[in-house]
């Protein structure tokens, strides 16, 4: 085969591969990116604080299950093959996404909206898990030798591209409505779009052709049997996935979940920058961070993978700190000097359905043109203030809008932390290839790969979420730096174990 063949092969391979990843993080992302929503909407509304850690655990359990995931499809892919994994877990996926923009809300159908929410929120999950490792497989076992790094790496970039579609699709179907009508109906919309992207990329993966290491192998009947056995029951080969893990996963798990779900998260709900505000700036982030998942993939080709991986993790170790400080200070109000003839205070009874709501807004202007406003909704029963467990029952709704400056100064502390994420990240898929045999490769890049991102880094929302409301509970003054100590520390143990343990040797994938 002529040079500008297979690089046309391997070009439809990564395009058909990217198209169906790209889709399947988007339907993934969406429940993450709408979580202060969604934490209305299926969560009962007497303790939002409570109803948006409950999110969190739900969007977390989408990640915890995904080793299953691993474990069932990358079974599948090591008997049956690549290609027809992979087309299951794109149909599971979507058909997941869209039955989510269907659920009625806990209004509606009280408990049983949580309990179908996290139900297909663990489907998600699943094919997730089987989706990657099949992606990452197929495309390595076409690329050149000495390219794995620089052409895997396209893969890396759906992630990436996957929430950013998410924050884009947001965007736009926020544009085109008003707020009450996002919030009535208009946040289904993503959930629902999805099931046309999973069709269109349905029919491209279709057409695609078996992995040619794995039709090897097959033809000359050197599949594996059982997979699972071969893959963990193998002392010589579970060494390698623990250390695919413990050195390499656990830690690219929470360097890129800190920098693309934590910050988005963090600057929603401790710094209060407004939704719509936090959604483009992250986006215009990722925007700009994403061409260098291919430059340290390919750079990986050049100087090995260990190395690269490991020098994002120690950065991002040391570096977190002083820009989440820097990040929460920019948006803190105490630094800013209130124009106080500006300030508009308002106390009103709203009705609510059959009941009333006693709404209390303040609004403040600052000479930056910083605006923040604060809206406290207290139920009322025989005209009293509604005490639950002891405490007044009250919503509060704290909304600071930025200025272009502070937008800017954001964008840059985001984008710092995607080159974090495209150092770890963009040579990850090549290093677990080329880590095991072709036939238990599915089974065993795929299990290490979603337990260091689905458990380590998927948990991390919650866990970091959950460390800040407990120090600021407990009146500590850096209570918004707290959150860190759980990326920081996974990242230091990999770095550690990685820098002692891993090779920095390519191998043969063949």
């Amino acid at each position: 085969m002529s040079e500008t063949a297979s690089k046309k092969t391997i070009w439809k391979v990564i395009g058909a591969s990217s198209m169906g990843t790209l889709i399947e993080w988007y339907d993934f992302f969406i429940f993450g990116s709408l979580a202060v929503v969604l934490s209305t909407k299926f969560f009962p509304s007497d303790n939002p604080t409570a109803a948006f850690l409950s999110t969190l655990a739900t969007f977390a359990a989408g990640f915890v299950v995904r080793p299953f995931g691993a474990l069932f499809f990358g079974r599948l892919g090591d008997i049956i093959g690549r290609k027809y994994t992979f087309m299951a877990t794109l149909i599971l996926m979507g058909g997941a996404t869209f039955l989510i923009g269907c659920i009625p809300s806990y209004e509606t159908i009280g408990f049983l909206a949580p309990l179908l929410v996290l139900v297909l929120r663990l489907l998600q999950g699943l094919a997730l898990g089987g989706e990657y490792g099949g992606a990452a497989t197929y495309v390595a076992e076409h690329a050149p030798e000495g390219q794995r790094g620089y052409w895997t790496s396209w893969i890396q970039t759906t992630a990436t591209f996957g929430l950013f579609i998410s924050l884009l699709v947001i965007l736009v179907t926020k544009t085109f409505l008003t707020d009450e009508q996002f919030d009535l109906w208009g946040w289904r919309i993503p959930f629902i779009l999805s099931i046309f992207m999973v069709y269109v990329s349905y029919l491209i993966r279709k057409n695609m052709d078996e992995s040619p290491a794995f039709k090897k192998a097959k033809d000359e009947g050197k599949t594996s049997t059982n997979p699972l056995k071969e893959s963990f029951g193998n002392k010589y080969n579970m060494k390698f996935v623990l250390l695919a893990l413990f050195g390499a996963a656990m830690g690219q798990g929470v360097v890129w979940y800190t920098g693309q779900f934590y910050s988005m998260s963090y600057m929603k709900t401790v710094m209060n920058v407004e939704s719509d505000q936090v959604d483009s700036l992250l986006g215009v982030a990722l925007l700009l961070g994403t061409p260098f998942f291919v430059v340290f993939g390919w750079l990986s080709d050049k100087v090995g993978r260990k190395w690269v991986m490991l020098t994002g993790m120690l950065v991002a170790v040391f570096a977190y700190r002083p820009i989440y400080e820097t990040m929460y200070q920019t948006t803190n109000l105490a630094n800013k000097q209130e124009v106080v003839e500006n300030t508009v205070r308002k106390a009103e009874i709203v009705k609510n359905g059959t009941v009333n709501d006693s709404v209390y807004t303040i609004q403040q202007t600052f000479a930056d043109g910083t605006t923040y406003s604060q809206i406290t909704k207290r139920h009322l029963e025989n005209g009293k203030a509604k005490v639950v467990d002891g405490k007044i029952s009250e919503v509060v709704k704290k909304t600071t809008h930025i200025t272009n400056t502070d937008r800017w100064k954001l964008i840059g502390l985001i984008w710092i932390q995607v080159i974090f994420i495209t150092m770890v990240y963009g040579p990850i898929a090549a290093f677990l290839v080329e880590m095991f045999p072709v036939k238990i490769r599915y089974t065993s890049m795929s299990l290490p790969y979603h337990i260091g991102n689905g458990i380590f880094g998927g948990l991390l929302p919650a866990v970091s979420t959950y460390l800040v409301t407990n120090a600021k509970v407990n009146g500590d003054p850096q209570f918004y730096l707290e959150g860190l100590w759980y990326p920081i520390g996974i990242a230091a143990i990999c770095f550690i174990i990685g820098a002692i343990y891993i090779s920095n040797k390519d191998r043969n994938v063949n």
